[in-house]
């Protein structure tokens, strides 16, 4: 699977993606999220022109068309931590590792991190329960950060309250060093594996 940074033609596609994830909330009595605008081109725009936003790609088609994005992400930094404002999967290409993959590459690039959060549904089974799957745990009202208030605040004046929310965190996972071969010097951070899980999107 290719990660990287999107071409800024691609933007559009990632837009596609988000509203093509988003749908399923519409089945859960969640029409309102379904119905939710993705981020406008000129967010996207500052995330990548902050290299904060990754894509992931699907194979190339027989008729030799190139890859395109299948999932993308997002981030901030909020208080040290890597903060994960998006990641949404096609669902046509749900349960591959693809959300589970994003998220580790965004945390292998950030190793200066201390931890991974984000806010989420509590109930929407590919929400929360799929992140508590990934090591993220709820967070309680008093582990808030000031920017997780600020963020949580932010989602209430958006009206996504109407529905339980949670903030979660996952610690950083710490970097490996090499085994010694006689000599000293600079380390830098290892690769991850990732494993299969069900595509989603985070929620608005």
């Amino acid at each position: 699977m290719n990660i990287c940074l999107p071409d800024a033609a691609e933007l559009p596609l990632l837009r596609a993606i988000e509203r093509a994830a988003g749908a399923p909330f519409r089945a859960l009595g969640m029409a309102a999220i379904a119905d939710d605008e993705p981020p406008s081109p000129a967010e996207l725009t500052r995330y990548r022109e902050a290299g904060q936003l990754l894509a992931a790609y699907g194979e190339a088609g027989r008729d030799g068309a190139p890859e395109r994005p299948v999932g993308y992400l997002v981030w901030e930094p909020v208080d040290n931590c890597l903060h994960i404002e998006q990641v949404s999967v096609h669902p046509d290409h749900a349960r591959r590792g693809i959300g589970r993959a994003l998220i580790d590459r965004a945390e292998k690039d950030r190793p200066q991190a201390a931890a991974l959060t984000l806010t989420t549904f509590a109930e929407v089974p590919w929400n929360a329960p799929y992140y508590e799957r990934l090591g993220f745990r709820v967070l309680a009202e008093d582990e808030l950060t000031p920017g997780l208030r600020d963020i949580r605040a932010a989602e209430a004046r958006r009206g996504l309250d109407r529905w339980p929310r949670v903030c979660m965190r996952r610690p950083a996972t710490p970097r490996r060093q090499p085994e010694a071969t006689g000599t000293t010097g600079p380390t830098g951070p290892t690769g991850r594996t990732t494993g299969d899980t069900a595509g989603t999107t985070m929620g608005k």
